[in-house]
Order: C-alpha cells, then sequence, then structure tokens
C-alpha cells in the first residue's frame, strides 16, 4: 500500500489533473481513443475520454493503473485506496450518476477503509440533429454494430450524440462505512442467461456534501 492515505491522494490527484483540457471536442476525442485503442468505438465516449485522460496522468504519479480487481470488477485505479472515474452531463434531468458494483465497492471499503470517486461535471453539447456526428462514428467502426442493428430491427428511436463537452468541475468525494447510507441503489435486472445481475451504488450529486469531498472548477 502506498504511504499517506487518501487525504494525500486527494492532493495529488487535484495537482495532477488541473491541466485537463477544459474543451472537448466529440471528433478529436474518439480519435485520440483509437489512437490508443481505448474504449473508441463506444457511444458514451466522455466517461470513457475522462478515463482517459485520468489514467495517463494518474500513472506519472504514482498511481496503479488499473485498480484492484474484486470479482469481475476492476476499479480504474489505485494509490492508498481505490478510484473510480465517471463523468456526468450536469443539464441532464437526473442528478444522480451510476456508480460500480455495490459488492465490489463493499468489499473495497472493508479492505482499504475508503473508496474514491473522480467525477467530472459537464457541459455537453447534443448538436448532433442531422446525425452527422452519429454517421462519422459509425463509418469509423466499420459499419453498424449488432446493437444498432437490434435497435433498428425493433423501430426503437436512436438517442442524439454528444458532439462536445465542457468540464465544468471534477470532483473527488470519498465513501466511507459513516456515509455509504447517503448512496441508493440501482438495481441492474438480469444477464442473457436470467440470471440477476449485481446492483449497483447510485450517487445523487445534491448529497455531495455528505461525504469527505474536494473539487476543482475549470
Amino acid at each position: 500500500m502506498k504511504q499517506g492515505g487518501h487525504q494525500q491522494d486527494m492532493e495529488i490527484i487535484i495537482k495532477t489533473l488541473s491541466e485537463i483540457p477544459a474543451y472537448w471536442d466529440g471528433k478529436r476525442a474518439v480519435l485520440e481513443l483509437k489512437e490508443h485503442d481505448h474504449q473508441w468505438k463506444q457511444m458514451e465516449w466522455i466517461g470513457f475520454y475522462f478515463e482517459y485522460l485520468c489514467q495517463k496522468r494518474l500513472m506519472s504519479a504514482d498511481f496503479e493503473i488499473p485498480g484492484e480487481k474484486y470479482g469481475k470488477v476492476e476499479f480504474d485505479s489505485f494509490r492508498s485506496i481505490n478510484w473510480d472515474m465517471k463523468a456526468s452531463a450536469i443539464k441532464s434531468h437526473s442528478h444522480k450518476i451510476i456508480l460500480n458494483d455495490t459488492r465490489a465497492i463493499d468489499e473495497s471499503i472493508g479492505k482499504h477503509g475508503a473508496h474514491g470517486l473522480i467525477l467530472a461535471l459537464l457541459d455537453v453539447d447534443y448538436n448532433d440533429v442531422d446525425r452527422n456526428f452519429q454517421k462519422w462514428h459509425t463509418a469509423l467502426k466499420g459499419g453498424q454494430s449488432q446493437y444498432e442493428k437490434d435497435r433498428i430491427a425493433r423501430k426503437a428511436i436512436s438517442r442524439y450524440r454528444k458532439t462536445s463537452a465542457s468540464l465544468v468541475q471534477i470532483l473527488l468525494l470519498v465513501l466511507n462505512d459513516s456515509n455509504r447510507e447517503y448512496l441508493d441503489i440501482h438495481k441492474q435486472g438480469r444477464n442473457s442467461d436470467g440470471s440477476p445481475r449485481n446492483p449497483k451504488y447510485m450517487l445523487d450529486i445534491e448529497r455531495a456534501d455528505c461525504f469527505d469531498a474536494r473539487g476543482m472548477d475549470f
């Protein structure tokens, strides 16, 4: 275990991530992810781009990338505790962010006494009414995925893609036994074989003050 505890982790994270670019162009972000073979085919690129930006910086700051693994869940990074990275649109109708598997987070807290979250709050642009960004991304991937083909077969409406994002704030939260009660539970349904999926924790941003929190504005 690295020395210093999660408070030192937070200081290092703030210093290391303070120069992350504040404006993200969707096409440039996807191409950068593709160049580094990091989840570039995913429709929800903002979360994976934030993860990529964080990981490449924290790796040079004595963080282990990725973090520890609990069952099938592998956390994004580790120093004195495990840290997960999430991105969320601040103008969403919901102020809630789905986190990771409850069992894995519980085990992480049990082992280290705490579990960390690195959250990007973003002002997101959905300016893809003509679907040009969606068409560009589909062509880059080599054509429609099976998921997209199934959606078309169901005649379900495709969501508009995020074309750019501006970083408003990075929020660091530390979960532990005394504040875990302020998290909600997100039920996940079942796997393809009919077995139930483990539930995930869900954070209401309006409750951020209930946790050990630090933030930096952009």
